[in-house]
């Protein structure tokens, strides 16, 4: 019993992190309200919890949530004030009384997802509040998280997550894929929040393993669908999210050792790296660059310098400046310059580049950010300034939320503390 019982809550964390955001876009599908969908959701994994443990796992784990939720969903229609109507509204007697297991694969369209991606994206809200739902949404990150990543309180981030979802019930913004012609002026922030769940799971926000490669294969999944759908001449941009996606998760397996360690790109095994998404993506770049380049082409460019470098030693860092100049210039943040700044160090030492962190850090922008202080940490250690290397690393632990980046940074503050004068 003792061992079903823990199979059955393995499984239900298993699910959580690869098919929440599913699961909640297709109870979104079925009754248009957030709120409703992620409590009823909510309920059904608590039922799993409890159900699981005693009769076992079912067959078909995702679809057994869906039915729950959706039953959970219909009790709590029916327990509100006006009840009759809520429910003539949503007709659910329509609704299949038996859901099946999806099937993915080839030819597959996730309209679920998708519908409500654009809706999350909808002209109507305001861009954070867009990337704020999705993370809640399609990542299932808590409020604290989500706070935590657009360094505001919690109790703010709640209360716009809250207006948001109303405003989308209230308004009756429709969940729907639009016409190619509607989704030009939705795309931008489209790729913004596929890119933005690509990264949750390229580098969680959350303590556990550092990638998630469930959020990184749904995101370049979402690219490769965007990128059909804009027919046969898709934007730059999309193309350049697609060719960056699969070039960042081509070095995927040399990431971290076999305790989950982080190994540094200088220190990856490059012949653990994907080359087959390399070849897929160097085209896709090339094709992209054929006009002006925006601010995702130049990073995929960035990306493949590093991918068909084929020793650490032949990385071509003078142009990863130049290519990060450009993308200083044509969009400008404090984190593009950090960036910049640590190519420079790896192009001329860390003597110049520690002084544009410097100049970063006062302004007091990414104060809150840790890879500031892990980047000025860094370039203080290389240079011997023990002791001012061991402050920021103390800074950047505090703020650090990962554990595999946790024990790296724990590993360098050990490595220098000895080395600090007294």
């Amino acid at each position: 019993m003792e061992t079903a019982a823990f199979m059955g809550a393995e499984v239900v964390e298993v699910v959580y992190r690869s098919d929440w955001g599913r699961i909640i876009a297709t109870l979104i599908g079925m009754f248009g309200d957030f709120e409703l969908a992620e409590e009823s959701v909510q309920e059904a994994f608590t039922s799993a919890v409890e159900q699981w443990r005693v009769w076992g796992v079912p067959e078909f784990p995702r679809a057994w949530i869906v039915q729950t939720a959706r039953h959970k969903a219909i009790d709590r229609l029916r327990r509100r004030q006006r009840f009759e109507e809520q429910l003539d509204l949503y007709d659910i007697d329509s609704f299949p009384q038996a859901v099946e297991e999806p099937k993915d694969g080839v030819g597959e369209i996730p309209d679920d997802r998708l519908r409500l991606i654009f809706t999350c994206c909808h002209p109507a809200l305001a861009p954070e509040v867009q990337v704020a739902l999705t993370l809640r949404t399609l990542c299932g990150l808590q409020t604290d998280e989500i706070a935590r990543a657009f360094l505001v309180p919690e109790a703010t981030m709640a209360q716009r997550l809250v207006r948001a979802k109303r405003k989308i019930r209230d308004a009756g913004i429709p969940y729907i894929v639009p016409e190619v012609s509607e989704m030009s002026a939705r795309l931008d922030a489209v790729l913004t929040v596929i890119y933005l769940v690509f990264n949750e799971g390229y580098a969680a926000t959350r303590s556990g393993p550092l990638v998630r490669t469930d959020l990184c294969a749904e995101a370049i999944r979402l690219g490769r669908l965007i990128r059909t759908l804009m027919g046969p001449q898709p934007p730059g941009e999309a193309t350049a999210l697609l060719a960056l996606m699969l070039l960042q998760d081509s070095r995927r397996n040399a990431r971290l050792d076999e305790m989950g360690d982080i190994i540094t790109l200088e220190q990856q095994d490059r012949s653990h790296w994907d080359r087959q998404q390399i070849a897929e993506a160097v085209p896709l770049v090339e094709e992209v660059f054929r006009d002006e380049p925006g601010p995702l082409a130049l990073q995929a460019a960035i990306a493949a310098l590093h991918c068909q470098a084929v020793r650490a030693e032949d990385t071509d860092w003078p142009q990863i400046v130049r290519l990060y100049g450009h993308l200083e210039r044509l969009q400008p943040s404090p984190v593009v310059s950090l960036n910049r700044a640590v190519a420079i160090s790896m192009m001329d030492g860390p003597g110049p580049a520690l002084a544009i962190v410097d100049a970063l850090a006062t302004t007091g922008d990414l104060d809150s950010y840790h890879l500031l202080h892990a980047v000025r940490a860094d370039m203080l250690r290389r240079i011997g300034h023990w002791t001012e290397a061991a402050e920021s690393y103390e800074r950047a632990l505090a703020l650090v939320t990962n554990d595999s980046e946790r024990r790296f940074l724990e590993r360098r503050l050990r490595e220098i503390q000895p080395l600090q004068v007294n």
